[in-house]
């Protein structure tokens, strides 16, 4: 349940940055952009805490800020193989990739917010 709930919260999230970053495109139906939204949550738990890793000395420079251009490089990879995959999602370039990424940060964690973990359901 929660990993489906994951994938819609990634989907809205996604479906935001459509709307609100030019140069971002989805050109497909609901069960399209489904599918787009498990594509980033497979390169998110993949990909990207290998780049994390590798990072890690840049994350510690930055503050943490340059997780935002982790995130533009995991939505790149996502267009890339959503794209081989035909399911109609483009990024055009690194800024609006960047600039989805802050969108879709901060989409998701709004969103994660009103989703209780099944731990705090007990309490």
């Amino acid at each position: 349940m929660r990993l489906l709930l994951r994938i819609l919260i990634n989907a809205a999230a996604l479906w935001a940055a459509v709307h609100f970053v030019s140069g971002i495109h989805f050109t497909g139906s609901t069960v399209g952009l489904l599918g787009v939204a498990l594509v980033f949550g497979i390169l998110n738990a993949i990909v990207r805490p290998i780049l994390f890793f590798f990072s890690l000395p840049l994350l510690v420079i930055t503050l943490g800020l340059f997780t935002f251009v982790l995130n533009a490089i995991v939505l790149l990879l996502t267009s890339a193989l959503s794209s081989r995959l035909g399911l109609g999602f483009s990024v055009d370039g690194f800024g609006a990739a960047f600039w989805g990424a802050i969108v879709i940060s901060v989409v998701s964690i709004v969103l994660s917010l009103f989703v209780r973990d099944s731990h705090d359901a007990r309490d």
